[in-house]
């Protein structure tokens, strides 16, 4: 983060305002680590919606699939999760979202309630793995314990959100990618340089932003 200066950072702030950015890659892909580091660095709050989720007074129905490493329904994901972005104590702030609404179908509704919470969603963010890089990083995580006990973080779950994100979450960002919002990181470096490119990158969108503003 160096090679970064208030002055851009301050760029970014006053572009992205009270918007959100939603952040989305496989399990150990660093969507948290990285959510952590652009809410400190952009003052705003990081909102994930699996913990949401499991920090909500849920269905039984919903509490299994969340367990297993599913998906949660669509109907009780946007009626549980989507509510909770319009909170006064967000007010003025930008969110950044950890995987907000992961499931194909569910992009609608997400952009309608950041906009309605005054929050619009201003970009997607794609941490990017190379195949086999979160088994070894789901390791090191068994070894150190820092996630705490999660019911899906065993070996057998994780094969099955990893499927679970290929099959309905990657739609998800395709879709996003159609409507220009994507930005892809190269995931596999450390946490200071993934930080930096996103950096760069969200700079590189202002730019070309405004370009098209000044045509």
């Amino acid at each position: 983060m160096n090679n970064v200066d208030t002055t851009q950072i301050q760029k970014i702030k006053t572009w992205l305002g009270a918007g959100s950015i939603n952040i989305f890659g496989i399990p150990f892909a660093g969507k948290d680590t990285q959510g952590k580091r652009l809410a400190e660095i952009l003052n705003g709050v990081l909102l994930g919606g699996g913990d949401i989720l499991r920090g909500s007074v849920i269905p039984e129905h919903v509490q299994k699939e969340l367990d297993a490493g599913h998906l949660i329904p669509t109907d009780d994901y946007l009626q549980i999760v989507l509510p909770y972005l319009s909170q006064d104590n967000f007010k003025g702030k930008p969110l950044i979202l950890s995987s907000v609404g992961r499931w194909h179908g569910e992009e609608a509704g997400v952009l309608e309630a950041t906009a309605a919470a005054k929050h619009p969603l201003r970009v997607v963010i794609y941490l990017h793995l190379k195949e086999g890089e979160e088994r070894k990083r789901w390791e090191m995580s068994q070894a150190t314990q820092d996630r705490g006990a999660r019911a899906d973080d065993s070996a057998d779950k994780l094969s099955i959100r990893l499927e679970e994100f290929k099959t309905k979450t990657m739609p998800v960002i395709n879709f996003y990618r159609d409507q220009g919002m994507v930005i892809e990181i190269n995931g596999n470096q450390s946490p200071d340089q993934v930080t930096a490119d996103i950096i760069f990158a969200l700079l590189e969108c202002i730019r070309e932003q405004e370009a098209l503003q000044s045509d």
